[in-house]
């Protein structure tokens, strides 16, 4: 279970996170929604350390830490922790399969054997048997996309926190990418924490769904129960309701 309590981030003057709290059961897919520019990037990037928050805690099964040391980030965490970043952060000199390898790093006893097997193991279950020797140019925007889904499960993570992983594809090839992660929540047994604007992706994968507002978590709800909240800050917002204040 990810536990998120009271977050305060700010960069300068800026302040971003204003006491976010949020609660990821084990097991569930659960989608952080949102306008641009609210700080949902910045709230799931706590999560691994790549952000420090100023203050608050994060409880990852049990342990806090919001304050751990990069080696103990290492360590204890991120083995059981993946991200998948929004534009993937593939390198462009490395095959798919080096990119991946990448990955295994942090998994220091896999012998090379054992780390090749992994590496088609994970492209497989993307659906990407036959891209390890290709590099990030060759493929389209959707193989990227689940390149990338394919480097965060290789590790094989409890957690997989995934930043806006439809952003830029067609309709098809985000309902593609959707039915991939909820297909990965089931079959690994994975917890998911999502960021994005896909309503209509977010309806169909998500068990529940919050809602970031001015750096707070305004709303968490059962996905089934979406069209029946009352809050009018999140009508508005999965409505497409253009706010003229805003």
């Amino acid at each position: 279970m990810i536990e998120i309590k009271n977050i305060y981030k700010s960069f300068a003057k800026l302040q971003v996170l204003k006491g976010a709290t949020l609660n990821v059961r084990d097991g569930e897919i659960h989608t952080i929604i949102g306008k641009s520019g609210t700080g949902k990037s910045v709230l799931i990037k706590t999560l691994i350390g790549l952000i420090c928050p100023d203050k608050g805690e994060i409880i990852v099964d049990g342990e806090v830490i919001s304050e751990y040391s990069e080696k103990k980030l290492n360590e204890s965490i991120r083995p059981n922790v993946s991200f998948v970043f929004q534009e993937g952060a593939l390198w462009d000199s490395l095959t798919i399969g080096q990119n991946i390898d990448l990955a295994l790093g942090i998994r220091k006893l896999l012998t090379p054997e054992e780390r090749k097997t992994c590496i088609l193991e994970s492209l497989d279950l993307v659906g990407l048997d036959n891209v390890k020797d290709k590099y990030p140019e060759q493929l389209s925007g959707g193989m990227l996309k689940r390149v990338a889904i394919a480097r965060a499960i290789a590790t094989r993570p409890k957690y997989l926190l995934y930043d806006e992983p439809t952003t830029g594809l067609d309709p098809v090839l985000s309902n593609v990418i959707n039915s991939l992660i909820k297909e990965l929540n089931d079959n690994l047994g994975v917890t998911s924490l999502i960021i994005s604007h896909d309503i209509v992706g977010t309806e169909k994968i998500s068990d529940r769904v919050s809602m970031l507002h001015e750096g707070k978590i305004i709303l968490t709800c059962e996905t089934k129960d979406i069209w029946r909240q009352e809050n009018k800050i999140f009508n508005d917002f999965i409505t497409g309701k253009v706010n003229k204040n805003d």
